[in-house]
């Protein structure tokens, strides 16, 4: 338990043991399941956690409430890694309300069937407020951001917003630092974890943003990662720009996946020929790295290059699913080169040139570039070309 002012508490809990968030993204730093309790004239809870965090955090409520009782629990995000204790909470205390949008309500008794909420909920509007006694909570609905009965509050004493999964971060805070103030690199994980996670909703996220920005505000509460308080302009500058599908840096991504090491030494060689000329080159091997990096940096710089092997007459699996993982994130706005590498019948470059097709604004930068087995003479003097061109 950490207190954020007199009546406000963080409740959260570091997960420093799972190597995978939602079974799917690496976070060698752990995770922060943050969650929060205003100890008014009436107490409310906002989110709870994760099915395993559950005692330790139980033991952090505990310590913040010292003997009260619950009126309210605030349910952001019915997402489990946030609502796993929702249902528990429920049973201990029988006045306890639960305030959440309609949609919320509805996933909470598909999460919990055995849950009786008769005169037990309080459904929230755009706008709302629930008084607590000095402080009270504004509540403003934020859809797809990034499940569809997300809402975020505005504590209007304090001027704190409760963002969600909004503004949040891979890391746990014992990682990281609690604040801004202690976290020295906010934009990295934050930014992997916001296009892996939200990048596809761009236009709910700038809906939010538009919200967002005609309050006042003193600090930005995420369900996941540090308290943003001295840098929530920078912040939500960068989640703009993300939320546009602009690119945050002029630079180039080469992605590569070699089955023999042939487009490896490609991809290298190309990466040492644009460095050469002043460029920020970050090379990705999706054969031994996440694709969750190759997709952070995807969508971070303005230049692509998609370097991968032929493989059973169509593309190398590390390709296709950095390619399909970018598809599903609505990639757009970027242009994208090509290296294609068969020792009989190359095909990696047509199954790139289709999937591409699917996106939006995908300029592809030509020529295409297309070795057979290994580099020659002729190759590299397109890969220098090539260079020149991107």
């Amino acid at each position: 338990m950490r207190r954020i002012s007199d009546d406000i508490y963080y409740i959260g809990v570091d997960d420093v043991n799972s190597p995978l968030f939602e079974n799917q993204y690496p976070v060698p730093e752990g995770m922060a399941m943050n969650s929060y309790v205003i100890i008014d004239d009436k107490v409310a809870v906002l989110d709870t956690t994760d099915e395993h965090l559950i005692d330790p955090w139980e033991a952090n409520l505990k310590e913040a409430l010292q003997g009260r009782d619950i009126d309210y629990l605030v349910v952001h995000h019915m997402e489990p890694d946030h609502s796993a204790a929702a249902y528990r909470l429920l049973q201990q205390h029988e006045k306890m309300k639960v305030v959440a949008t309609q949609k919320a309500i509805q996933l909470f008794t598909q999460f919990f069937p055995q849950a009786d909420l008769t005169d037990r909920t309080i459904i929230v509007k755009e706008g709302d407020t629930l008084p607590l006694g000095k402080h009270s909570l504004r509540f403003f609905t934020a859809p797809m951001v990034h499940w569809p009965e997300v809402m975020v509050s505005y504590e209007q004493k304090e001027k704190i917003l409760f963002s969600a999964d909004a503004f949040g971060k891979f890391g746990a805070l014992s990682k990281t630092g609690f604040t801004d103030q202690e976290d020295t690199d906010w934009a990295c994980e934050a930014r992997r974890y916001y296009f892996n996670i939200c990048g596809k909703y761009g236009a709910p996220v700038q809906t939010l943003l538009k919200k967002a920005a005609t309050l006042d505000l003193s600090l930005i509460c995420p369900l996941h990662g540090p308290m943003l308080g001295q840098t929530i302009n920078d912040c939500v500058a960068l989640y703009n720009t993300w939320s546009r599908y602009e690119a945050e840096k002029h630079g180039v991504l080469i992605a590569h996946a070699s089955a023999h090491g042939g487009t490896a030494k490609a991809a290298e060689m190309l990466a040492d020929m644009l460095r050469e000329k002043g460029e920020e080159v970050s090379v990705i091997d999706l054969c031994h790295e996440d694709v969750s990096y190759a997709v952070e940096d995807a969508f971070m710089f303005d230049r692509v290059v998609l370097a991968a092997s032929s493989y059973d007459a169509a593309l190398f699996p590390p390709m296709h699913d950095l390619i399909y993982h970018l598809q599903i994130k609505a990639w757009q706005n970027k242009r994208v080169a090509l290296i294609e590498n068969g020792s009989w019948a190359p095909s990696a470059a047509r199954v790139m040139r289709e999937m591409l097709g699917s996106m939006k604004n995908i300029d592809i930068i030509e020529p295409q570039i297309t070795i057979k087995s290994r580099l020659n003479d002729t190759t590299i003097a397109e890969l220098k070309e090539l260079s020149k061109i991107i």
